[in-house]
């Protein structure tokens, strides 16, 4: 496995596999290609967008992008947003440890002291995904909850 910067061509096979995250009830935002392209890929406010492979097949990606006022999920301007996705057939393998482990020192790197994970409250993996990796819960909106990752530097 090899974690590098996703691109566009990663869209068609990361958009594929949201779908079946959603098929499965783990997903609830949109999934389409023009999604993934402008949401991770392409996002003016995107830091890093992490994608693990193997021989050809992208088993997950971590997007991490800067908050700025107003954003959908109320977090503070300036931390870090992260968003974590795994191909259901390559769920724990460790992609997500070797995601993290590059997103996090490109956070370092851009200097964020903060970063948020909101996640549905009814999705046990990726809070226990998150747990694991040092976040801890900071508030709980109804129907989700957010965990704080402070980043040394």
């Amino acid at each position: 496995m090899i974690v590098r910067d996703g691109t566009i061509e990663d869209v068609e096979q990361i958009s594929a596999f949201l779908q079946q995250l959603t098929a499965s009830g783990k997903r609830t935002r949109p999934d389409d290609e023009a999604f993934v392209r402008a949401n991770y890929i392409e996002d003016a406010d995107k830091i890093c967008c992490a994608v693990a492979e193997e021989d050809g097949v992208v088993l997950g990606f971590q997007s991490l992008k800067r908050a700025r006022a107003g954003n959908e999920w109320g977090v503070e301007p300036g931390w870090g947003i992260i968003g974590t996705h795994i191909r259901p057939s390559a769920a724990r393998r460790g992609v997500g440890r070797a995601l993290f482990a590059v997103t996090q020192a490109r956070a370092r790197d851009a200097g964020l002291a903060h970063i948020d994970a909101t996640i549905g409250a009814t999705n046990p993996e990726a809070l226990s995904y998150y747990e694991a990796m040092g976040f801890r819960t900071y508030r709980t909106p109804e129907g989700s909850v957010c965990k704080r990752f402070d980043v040394s530097t």
